[in-house]
């Protein structure tokens, strides 16, 4: 059988930057294992769109569809599923998310904005439809408190609650000692700035966004990063391991 194929899907964008890091993502997970053959793929905006990618691998092949997104939604369960379900010899891996790898990679974007433990820090995700979306995101948010003192709160640019901007004005109200501030707030210290750690892959849309949402400072996105090609290549290796162990299918 020949060695798996990965599809290294992500969502897609209109922004030129945001498109350039992505591939060089791709470009790192294919350093990172010579002789895998890493294809491109898109949910929307861009092409090659990934039903039409997986439609066209050659007949004898097996491919593992990595999803280049942080948490489960709707284009992972399905968008992707959907694209895996309708041929056969091909696999979904999990999203790049949640992860402590990721948690430390937002620490260390939090660490070179100059952010300290007296700011109060908007976690910002993409938001999803789908309600596992915001468990992933939570879980994340729980993994980088365990790394900083900040009082954290998760926020989304669309489809969840609250939104980035409301997330900002409630930490903002909480650091001008208004309604909800002291301990049960977080114990926030007066003085402080709200910052937004960009929980986004690379520049585009939603990034553009952050810099609306009224915060005195907004980190960079996560890429450029060996981190995500590491990952990568473990929601890869995880999905041909189980792959292989799958019962097969009754005639």
């Amino acid at each position: 059988m020949n060695n798996p194929i990965m599809i290294a899907c992500a969502h897609g964008t209109s922004s030129t930057q945001g498109a350039a890091v992505v591939n060089a993502l791709r470009a790192d997970i294919a350093a990172l294992r010579p002789g895998l053959d890493v294809r491109e793929a898109y949910v929307d905006v861009q092409q090659p769109d990934l039903v039409d990618v997986v439609a066209g691998l050659p007949a004898d092949s097996t491919a593992v569809v990595v999803p280049l997104l942080l948490s489960v939604g709707y284009h992972v369960k399905v968008d992707i599923a959907r694209a895996v379900k309708g041929r056969p010899g091909s696999l979904a891996a999990a999203p790049l998310g949640p992860d402590p790898r990721l948690a430390a990679l937002l620490d260390q974007r939090l660490r070179e904005a100059g952010v300290t433990d007296r700011d109060a820090i908007v976690l910002a995700a993409a938001g999803s439809s789908n309600p596992n979306a915001a468990v992933s995101v939570e879980e994340l948010a729980d993994q980088l408190r365990g790394l900083r003192r900040n009082r954290i709160l998760p926020a989304y640019g669309a489809s969840a609650q609250p939104s980035v901007p409301d997330a900002v004005a409630m930490l903002r109200l909480e650091l001008e000692g208004g309604a909800g501030a002291g301990e049960s707030a977080g114990a926030v210290d007066d003085g402080g700035r709200v910052v937004i750690a960009s929980y986004l892959l690379a520049p585009g849309f939603f990034h553009d966004q952050l810099a609306k949402a009224g915060a005195d400072l907004v980190t960079e996105p996560l890429l450029p990063s060996p981190v995500l090609a590491e990952i990568a290549l473990e929601r890869f290796d995880a999905a041909v391991v189980h792959g292989q162990e799958a019962p097969a299918r009754e005639p």
